[in-house]
C-alpha cells in the first residue's frame, strides 16, 4: 500500500485498521487537505489588503499615494506570507528581526499619510508577533500593538469611538492572522501523521506475517529436515518403517502449506492438544524420551494460538540447538491462568545444528505473550537443563467486554 503525505482537499486520509492487519478503515468525511488550509489564508489575507485599499481610495489622496499604498501593501502581503507559513519560528533569529523590523516600518510609517486608513495593518503585525516571538513575549508585544492603535484616530480628531473600533479590529486582525496560520500548519502536520500511521501500519502487518511464518514454519521444517535423515538411515536396515516415516514427512508437509495459507489469509488457529501430540512424535522419532502432563484447560483462541507457538518453538530449539535425549512437556492450570513448561537435558553440549542465521522466535512469542497479558521466561537450569516457561490467563483480556459503567 502507497501513501502521499499531502492529499487534496477532496481525497480521504488512510486510516490503519485496529486489528492491525494493514488494511484502511472505512473512509469517513474529507479532511481538508493542506493546500485548501493555505488557499483559505491567503484569501483572507488578500481580502483584508483590499479593504485597506479601497479604504485609502476613497480617501482621494492622489495617484501617487495611491501607488506607494499599494506597493507597501504588495511588501507586508509578501512578508505576512512568509510569516505565516510552516516552520517560520524556527528560522534564524537574525532573519526573524530582520522580516519584523521590516513589518514594523510598513505598519507605522505610512500613518504619517494614510492615518486611521493604514490602521488594519496593524492587525498583521500583531499576528506575526505571536506567530514568530515566544509566548510570553509575543502576548505583551499583540497588546501593545493593539493600545498603539487607539492614537492615530484621536491625532485625526476622529473621536473615541472609531479609537477603540481601530483597536480592537487589529487585536481582531492579529487573532485571525494567528489562528488561519497554525489551522494550515496544523492541518499539514495531520495528514503527514496519519501518512506515517498508514505507513506503521504496513511496517506491523510486515512484522506480524513474519512472526508467524517463524512460528509456524520453524517447528515443521526442523521435524522434515529430522525425519529426512532418519529415513536416510532407515531405507537399507527398515524399509517398512521407512515407508511409515515418509508417510508423516508427507503429512507434515501438508500442515505446513497450510499453515503458511493461513498466514496469509490472517487465519492462525492451533490447537495446543494436537501441538503437544505431534510435538511429542517428533521428539521420539529423534530418541528423545518424552514426558507429557496436560490438564484440560479451556482456553481463549488467541491464548491457546499463542501457547501452541511457543511449544513448537521450545520443541525446535530441543531439536536444533541441544542433543537432548528427555523432554518433558507439562501445561498446568494456576489460578486463572494457564502455564506450559517444556524442560530439555543437554542444554550445555554443542548444537545439534550449527545455523549462521540466527533467530529471534522467543523474542517474538514474548511480545506475543505480553499482548494477552501473559508472561515468558526461558534460560539454563543448574543441572544443564533447559526450561522455556510461558504464562498465559486463559481468557485474552482485550478480547473481554468492558466493564458496565
Amino acid at each position: 500500500m502507497k501513501t502521499r503525505p499531502h492529499r487534496g482537499p477532496q481525497e480521504a486520509v488512510v486510516r490503519p485498521s485496529e486489528s492491525g492487519s494493514g488494511a484502511p478503515a472505512p473512509a469517513g468525511p474529507a479532511l481538508p487537505g493542506p493546500r485548501l488550509a493555505r488557499v483559505i489564508l491567503r484569501v483572507a489575507l488578500f481580502s483584508y489588503l483590499f479593504i485597506t485599499m479601497l479604504n485609502i481610495v476613497s480617501s482621494s489622496l492622489g495617484p501617487v499615494a495611491d501607488a506607494w499604498a499599494v506597493a507597501a501593501l504588495v511588501a507586508v502581503f509578501l512578508l505576512q506570507l512568509r510569516h505565516s507559513s510552516a516552520g517560520a519560528a524556527r528560522r534564524p533569529r537574525c532573519e526573524i528581526a530582520l522580516t519584523l523590523g521590516t513589518q514594523f516600518l510598513l505598519t507605522y510609517l505610512p500613518l504619517l499619510v494614510y492615518h486611521a486608513q493604514w490602521g488594519a495593518l496593524g492587525g498583521f503585525l500583531s499576528g506575526s508577533l505571536l506567530l514568530l516571538l515566544p509566548s510570553r513575549l509575543a502576548w505583551s508585544l499583540y497588546a501593545a500593538v493593539g493600545l498603539s492603535m487607539l492614537v492615530p484616530p484621536l491625532l485625526n480628531h476622529q473621536g473615541i469611538v472609531d479609537s477603540v473600533y481601530l483597536c480592537q479590529s487589529t487585536l481582531l486582525t492579529g487573532l485571525v492572522v494567528y489562528g488561519l496560520s497554525r489551522l494550515s500548519e496544523v492541518i499539514g502536520e495531520l495528514v503527514d501523521a496519519h501518512g506515517e500511521l498508514a505507513r506503521l501500519a504496513v511496517v506491523r502487518e510486515r512484522l506480524r506475517f513474519a512472526r508467524d511464518l517463524h512460528d509456524l514454519l520453524g517447528f515443521s521444517l526442523s521435524a522434515i529436515t529430522l525425519k529426512s535423515e532418519l529415513l536416510h538411515r532407515l531405507i537399507p536396515a527398515q524399509p517398512e518403517r521407512a515407508l511409515q516415516e515418509v508417510d508423516d514427512i508427507l503429512a507434515i508437509s501438508r500442515q505446513s502449506l497450510a499453515d503458511v495459507r493461513r498466514v496469509a489469509s490472517g487465519f492462525r488457529d492451533m490447537s495446543l492438544d494436537q501441538e503437544v501430540g505431534s510435538a511429542a512424535s517428533v521428539l521420539r522419532a529423534a530418541d528423545v524420551v518424552v514426558e507429557v502432563e496436560t490438564a484440560a484447560v479451556p482456553l481463549d483462541r488467541q491464548v491457546e494460538n499463542a501457547l501452541a507457538a511457543v511449544l513448537r518453538e521450545a520443541v525446535t530449539n530441543v531439536l536444533r540447538h541441544s542433543k537432548a535425549t528427555r523432554c518433558s512437556i507439562r501445561v498446568a492450570a494456576e489460578r486463572d491462568s494457564v502455564v506450559l513448561a517444556v524442560v530439555n537435558n543437554g542444554a550445555s553440549t554443542e548444537r545439534r545444528a550449527p545455523s549462521p542465521h540466527g533467530g529471534s522466535g522467543l523474542a517474538n512469542l514474548a511480545l506475543r505473550l505480553r499482548e494477552i497479558g501473559g508472561s515468558l521466561d526461558s534460560g539454563t537450569l543448574p543441572d544443564d537443563s533447559f526450561r522455556v516457561r510461558a504464562s498465559a490467563p486463559t481468557s485474552d483480556p482485550a478480547a473481554a467486554p468492558p466493564a458496565a459503567p
